[in-house]
């Protein structure tokens, strides 16, 4: 054990460079250093690409799993931009892989490359490349094919460039993650199908498929063609009290007054059951975990406008208390699916957002279309209402 100095002088001071930010503090940017970090790097590579797709270019993402641990991420987009950057004065390989908070996605609020993007921060796929033990890149654009090698986060050979006659675009990322960073990297099966699930419920029309290697190679594809609609339906099957409700809106505002104005794009699947309930929330294609500003709105928007209706219609007993929403949640089946051109996420693993105008809005649209599905629908009202006085008395009872 090395011997402690007492001594804390100027040079007692250091600083993280290159790589190490990552290498030595990987829960800084990917929440654990853990299997849980291991698996937010992986997400952080195939974000990348589900941005592209989002975008209209490419329907189809391929994610490989080898034997080895090793993981890839094949895309058919634009192709990463890599070669020379003349207002930085080098190459993009070397931003995009090597530089932190380097990245084409910071203008999203002024009609930049991407208007609704899942990397903000220019941090994943350097970080990604920073805690790997090795990582390849292979990109096809402008004609020509590009590739690059890393190992610990280092570059090795720098990029080779060569003409193609592959007109396809896209990019391809293989990479190892090193348990030398992380204290586990073996991703069980069950996260790559969960996530590449989610992916495709939020991204219509987009193909997801999973290739996992054990002794051969065994394919599961995901799409909804319809999106969150397509899903809410599965889940619920005939135990839905009405049909699927499908509601979108757009909506521009600020956090702050003096804040700029950007805007929010809202799609909510919603139904109601009395044999299942789920709430699920994504934000720009990431899953809520922790909800923040939409689980706000449903919250706020359901009971005040259920509790409306039973006031209005003299649904309560007298001196009966009023509804909460856990009385709603219990029957409620809604996935929400919002983007915007700024979002505040709590931190990196991007968990949940804070935007206080994404929540004003969303709850004012929520009990707009739900006001007004009542007055169109006055039998399936009655039936929501039924049911939640009955969740409401059950609970009380218990």
């Amino acid at each position: 054990m090395a011997k402690k100095s007492n001594e804390y002088s100027n040079e007692s001071i250091a600083s993280l460079k290159g790589a190490q930010r990552v290498r030595k503090r990987p829960a800084v940017i990917f929440g654990s250093d853990g299997i849980e970090g291991c698996e937010h790097s992986v997400f952080e590579i195939l974000s990348n690409s589900i941005d592209e797709a989002r975008e209209g270019y490419g329907k189809k993402i391929i994610l490989t799993r080898y034997s080895d641990g090793s993981v890839s991420v094949e895309d058919f987009g634009r192709g990463i931009p890599v070669d020379f950057n003349r207002n930085e004065n080098c190459y993009n390989w070397e931003l995009l892989f090597c530089e932190m908070y380097a990245g084409g996605k910071y203008n999203t609020n002024d009609g930049d490359n991407y208007e609704f993007s899942l990397g903000l921060n220019g941090l994943g796929l350097c970080a990604t490349q920073y805690a790997s033990e090795y990582m390849d890149a292979e990109i096809y654009r402008d004609g020509f094919r590009y590739t690059l090698h890393f190992e610990k986060g280092e570059p090795v050979g720098g990029l080779k460039k060569e003409e193609t006659t592959r007109r396809q675009t896209g990019t391809k990322i293989t990479w190892k993650p090193d348990l030398e960073v992380f204290t586990d990297i073996d991703v069980p099966r069950e996260y790559y199908e969960e996530i590449l699930k989610k992916q495709a419920v939020v991204n219509a029309g987009v193909e997801f498929v999973l290739r996992w290697q054990d002794k051969t190679f065994d394919t599961v594809t995901f799409k909804y063609d319809h999106g969150i609609t397509d899903y809410v339906n599965e889940l619920v099957g005939e135990n839905a009290m009405i049909p699927t409700q499908t509601w979108q809106g757009e909506r521009r505002g600020r956090d702050r007054e003096d804040k700029p104005e950007y805007k929010v794009k809202m799609n909510f699947a919603v139904t109601f059951s009395n044999k299942l309930s789920l709430l699920e929330y994504y934000h720009n294609s990431s899953f809520l975990e922790h909800g923040g500003s939409p689980e706000k709105a449903v919250k706020s928007a359901f009971v005040s406008q259920i509790d409306a209706y039973l006031r209005q219609n003299g649904k309560y007993l007298k001196n009966e208390s009023k509804i909460n929403f856990q009385d709603v949640e219990d029957c409620l089946v809604l996935v929400s699916s919002s983007f915007s051109t700024q979002t505040s996420y709590e931190n990196q693993t991007k968990k949940a957002i804070t935007n206080k105008f994404i929540a004003e809005a969303m709850t004012e649209f929520l009990k707009h279309q739900l006001e007004v599905y009542f007055l169109e629908n006055p039998l399936d009202a009655e039936k929501i209402t039924g049911q939640v006085l009955v969740n409401k008395r059950s609970r009380e009872k218990a």
